[in-house]
């Protein structure tokens, strides 16, 4: 019987790591300049890895009743839009139970990692994809900015935002104030290569976060951090739904030269972000807009935009949208009051970039560590007094 339970632990450990690796070298690979003919296939092969992690994991009744709950929604999802994301990701979230998230995220930084260095050298080293991209970005007039064999100029810079993200999450606790003096020059030296304003804002945001986070000791401003952060996570999702609701003001600005207070709010919100609201109102029927929504959206909602909340509502619908930010909301608050600072700062920071880039509204699970985090704690929300979240760190319930 022994025998049997290690044998099954670790062929769920390998089905597991397998299904990660591979979902990250197809992070990689839509990051670079080659076009996966078969990207649909191997997503099915990293669902039944990750699937057959879960069946060889033993599960309590409630947190069957939790991923059945979750999957129902998903394959309603599924019947309503063709898309197949929710029951990956239930999937996925459900495999990770008992795996070591803190070493498989530092798998997935390293790996990250290495792969955008290669893509950076097979560009400049001319063997594989672009250096640079001379076009209008939108601001009026052509611009040379450098992709380094990234397609774009924000793809770019958001895998360097990004890694520093996750990057500090891993190992800032060991940083001196010096490696976050580093951590802004390299996202500052990428900002001259690719001036993308965003991923340099959010970036410095976040180094600054992790640090206030390292060393802020007193109540008042441990209260102060909490409700910043908070205010950050939730006024990042209100702001989008709002600029769904609203985002028609533009057209009747720039058809009817329409003006009032509302529409001169949202003139300047979308010059904050760069023409994100008018991205909503430029096709025919205005894909993205509240009124595009519906409870499981549909088939043709397929439409591609920047800005990620919105992209949740209009791919995936009203109500898989809503209880996904209830389900962040409920890790946000367990983090606050358990004082796990990192990940509020992490969770706080990914919501607001998620306002204006969708990198981690998409098809690909590999982009989104919020995924790996919530895949740490879900089982472990009603455990014990204290738990083992890696080998050198514990969470002490108070």
């Amino acid at each position: 019987m022994k025998i049997g339970n290690v044998l099954r632990e670790k062929t769920a450990y390998y089905f597991f790591y397998a299904g990660v690796i591979i979902e990250i070298i197809l992070v990689l690979i839509d990051k670079s300049a080659y076009t996966n003919p078969i990207e649909g296939q191997i997503f099915r092969l990293t669902f039944l890895l990750f699937l057959v992690k879960a069946c060889l994991t033993k599960y309590s009744a409630k947190e069957y009743a939790v991923i059945m709950f979750f999957l129902v929604i998903g394959a309603v999802s599924y019947f309503a839009t063709g898309r197949n994301e929710i029951i990956r990701v239930i999937t996925f979230i459900a495999a990770c139970k008992n795996v070591d998230m803190i070493k498989c995220l530092k798998l997935v930084f390293w790996m990250t990692l290495t792969g955008c260095a290669l893509i950076i050298l097979l560009s400049v080293t001319g063997i594989f994809g672009t250096i640079s991209l001379t076009q209008d970005y939108g601001r009026g007039s052509m611009e040379m900015r450098y992709v380094l064999g990234m397609g774009h100029p924000n793809a770019l810079q958001c895998m360097v935002c990004v890694l520093t993200m996750l990057g500090m999450y891993l190992y800032h606790h060991k940083w001196k104030w010096y490696f976050y003096v580093l951590a802004f020059l390299v996202n500052g030296f990428f900002f001259i290569l690719t001036d993308s304003k965003t991923g340099l804002l959010v970036a410095s945001g976040t180094i600054f976060l992790f640090f206030l986070a390292s060393v802020i000791r007193k109540k008042s401003m441990i209260r102060i951090f909490t409700v910043g952060n908070i205010s950050i996570f939730a006024g990042s999702i209100v702001i989008s739904v709002m600029s769904a609701k609203d985002a028609m003001c533009l057209w009747d600005y720039y058809w009817w030269g329409k003006t009032d207070r509302r529409t001169n709010f949202y003139l300047f919100l979308d010059r904050m972000l760069t023409g994100r609201l008018h991205s909503l109102i430029e096709t025919d029927n205005h894909e993205g807009i509240m009124s595009t929504w519906s409870f499981f959206s549909r088939p043709e909602n397929n439409y591609y935009f920047d800005m990620g909340w919105v992209r949740l509502f209009y791919w995936y619908g009203i109500i898989p949208a809503v209880l996904a930010i209830i389900v962040l909301t409920g890790f946000m608050l367990f983090f606050v009051k358990k004082e796990r600072w990192d990940e509020v700062v992490l969770f706080s920071m990914f919501a607001l970039y998620t306002v204006v880039e969708a990198h981690i509204v998409s098809v690909y699970l590999g982009r989104n560590y919020l995924l790996f985090i919530i895949g740490m704690y879900w089982w472990k929300l009603r455990g014990s007094r204290e738990i083992k979240i890696s080998e050198t760190e514990n969470i002490y319930y108070g």
